[in-house]
């Protein structure tokens, strides 16, 4: 299924209004996420952003528009921040590993609408789940499959699918941030916690990476035994 084709966005109309444009995308992106497309109100967020109701349609022209603007901001800086986490001076592509891991699990828990949003759009192939898809995920996720493909030629970790890698990080080690209340069910402390954030994420990072060299070691012990 190829990505839609679709009319340029262009900047939104800089009109006079107490809610600024990210004001307006954090707003927009949270509602999609908790309420998912079909059943978000244009109105009510113009309501509850305290604007009036005809702002976010004079500003994006629809709540399509609307849509793809929040998704560009919120998945743009995800892209950003886990691309960022590559360091060139490193030349362990382990920690590699777990750095982009790490940096994605804090991202989501400063922004957990977007696993929240990925947990409804998921469900349905649809033109919104391929433009994120094929925009975000995917070109985010090229670096990662690198690194996986090249341990694994190494002989350091096992042959794994970008797919399981992708459900084990993102609906897995991010699942506590966008299920907030489950996470509490288990343990009263707050998942979103700073500090909790980021022992979460070391914890999680940790065990991915020494899971799949430990999964790698009894073949690796086996083959020098062979030799």
């Amino acid at each position: 299924m190829n990505a839609p084709a679709r009319r340029p966005r262009g900047r939104p109309r800089n009109e006079e209004s107490p809610a600024s444009v990210e004001d307006i995308l954090g707003a927009a992106l949270r509602s999609f996420a908790r309420h998912g497309y079909d059943g978000v109100s244009v109105r009510t967020l113009n309501r509850e952003l305290g604007v009036s109701h005809s702002l976010i349609n004079a500003r994006f022209g629809s709540k399509e528009e609307l849509w793809y603007a929040a998704v560009d901001w919120g998945f743009g800086s995800m892209a950003t921040t886990v691309m960022g986490a590559l360091d060139p001076t490193l030349t362990d592509p382990l920690e590699q590993l777990r750095l982009m891991v790490r940096a994605f699990l804090v991202h989501s828990a400063e922004h957990p609408e977007l696993v929240g949003l990925m947990n409804i759009e998921a469900q349905q192939d649809t033109k919104r789940l391929t433009y994120i898809f094929t925009t975000y995920i995917k070109p985010t996720l090229a670096p990662i499959a690198r690194l996986l493909d090249h341990l694994a030629s190494e002989g350091r970790v096992p042959p794994i699918s970008l797919r399981a890698f992708h459900f084990l990080v993102a609906h897995g080690g991010a699942a506590p941030f966008s299920l907030v209340p489950l996470a509490r069910h288990f343990d009263p402390a707050d998942p979103l916690e700073p500090a909790a954030v980021r022992q979460h994420a070391d914890l999680i990072a940790d065990v991915i990476v020494r899971a799949l060299e430990h999964d790698c070691a009894p073949t690796t012990r086996s083959r020098r035994r062979a030799g």
